[in-house]
């Protein structure tokens, strides 16, 4: 199995109110092209810190990031804007969708800011949005969506350009018991179908749907 996402030595510190805060303490962990892992944990043990580090979105104080054999270190935040946009797809708690778009648009905005003409980034979404179960939704605004349904339009716009790895930050933490197993659903199908996915949860259910689970405790992953 080819190795799509490596971490080594990643160390976070942060500092509150002059006090320092040490999040991550030396993390080694690797996400093999295809596979599910589960990452469970505490809160406060640092496994969000970890799913933003991997996705670019900060820098670590100590250690590396490769994603697909590339190392994040060292990179601009453009050449990192870059990396997230061929690599990486991210799905958050609270869909984070722009509600004064379509969900056609909000799908197809991605594809957009990548570069994929107009027509063909609509046809992607289109795609999408058929494939989640969202074909009638085309041109709806995300506020008339249930919350499962939500969650879906935000999981095909971090498809949209067709990550490596999928990531997702309690992507059931939000929905109640239909829509967690909604979505659960869904990604069980998006990694039958290949699709590497790394995800935070506090759901067991969700993490035993993985590959593999990933306990963290204080900043370190348990043996």
């Amino acid at each position: 199995m080819a190795v799509i996402a490596e971490v080594h030595g990643l160390r976070k510190d942060f500092a509150s109110e002059g006090v320092p805060i040490r999040a991550l303490r030396g993390v080694d962990m690797t996400v093999g092209s295809g596979e599910f892992v589960a990452i469970m944990g505490p809160s406060g043990c640092g496994k969000s810190t970890l799913l933003n580090l991997i996705a670019g979105l900060d820098s670590p104080t100590e250690g590396e990031v490769s994603i697909g054999g590339v190392s994040m270190a060292g990179r601009s935040e453009d050449d990192l804007a870059r990396m997230r946009r061929q690599h990486i797809g991210m799905v958050f708690q609270f869909f984070n969708l722009l509600e004064g778009m379509t969900a056609a648009e909000n799908v197809s905005l991605p594809a957009l800011v990548a570069g994929l003409p107009r027509r063909q980034a609509e046809s992607r979404a289109r795609d999408l949005l058929d494939l989640l179960g969202l074909g009638d939704k085309f041109n709806a605004a995300p506020a008339t969506l249930s919350g499962g349904q939500r969650q879906r339009l935000a999981i095909a716009r971090a498809l949209a350009n067709q990550p490596t790895l999928l990531l997702a930050d309690e992507p059931t933490g939000a929905l109640d018991s239909d829509g967690g197993a909604e979505i659960l659903e869904l990604f069980r199908r998006l990694h039958r179908d290949g699709q590497a996915l790394l995800l935070v949860t506090h759901d067991d259910a969700v993490a035993k749907a993985g590959d593999r689970i990933v306990h963290m405790r204080d900043g370190r992953i348990e043996p």
